[in-house]
This record gives structure tokens, sequence and C-alpha cells, in this order.
């Protein structure tokens, strides 16, 4: 998903190269989506609409703690600070319908593995 969004970033600045990047942390960091699991069974009859927004914030929670902490120890491999709607350069509120769209993006793939196993 980062090399995908990352890849995307670069088409719309106009690099149509679509040269991706990231770091070896973002693999840990969206390892964590494996967390997510307790809760999808918590709130699988939920509307769709509060079981996105309950993602959203977990990913929003998530990703201010971690990236505090990197930024910290400089080694946080983004910055939003150039966003109108970041928060401490480490999440942008801007992000929130992407969020929603990969948490019920996650619960999907879930659901479909769960269904199998």
């Amino acid at each position: 998903m980062e090399i995908i969004w990352t890849g995307l970033n670069s088409f719309f600045r106009k690099d149509y190269s679509l040269v991706s990047t990231t770091s070896i942390y973002m693999f840990f960091i969206y390892g964590l989506a494996v967390l997510f699991e307790p809760f999808i069974k918590i709130i699988h009859n939920f509307p769709i609409i509060m079981r996105g927004g309950f993602y959203c914030l977990i990913i929003f929670s998530v990703e201010f703690l971690i990236g505090s902490v990197m930024k910290t120890a400089n080694i946080c491999p983004w910055d939003y600070s150039e966003s109108k709607y970041n928060v401490n350069g480490v999440i942008r509120l801007d992000y929130a319908p992407l969020w929603i769209a990969a948490g019920l993006f996650y619960e999907y793939i879930y659901t479909i593995i769960s269904a199998t196993a």
C-alpha cells in the first residue's frame, strides 16, 4: 500500500517514472494492522461509517504515537509539517478518508481470510 501511494504521489508531481520510496520501518508499522483483529470481531455488526471512523481513530492514534517517538529519535520517515492539516508533523487530518478506506479494506481482507480458514 505504501509503495502504491508514493508512486501515485510521484505521478501527481508529474514524475511519470512513478518512483516509489518507503522505509523499512514502514513494514513493521503497517504490520501492526494485525492488531485490528480483536476489534473487527467486536464491531463487525456496527454501521460501516462507525467502523470506518473507529479504524481511522486507531490508525491516527498509532501513527501519532509512533511518529512522535520516531521524530524524537530523528528517525521518522515521514514529515507532514508542510500540510495545512498536520498535527505535530506526524499526522494529516485530511488523510482521514484514506485511513477510513484502509481500515475497511483491512477488515474486508480479514473477513475473507477468516472465512476460508
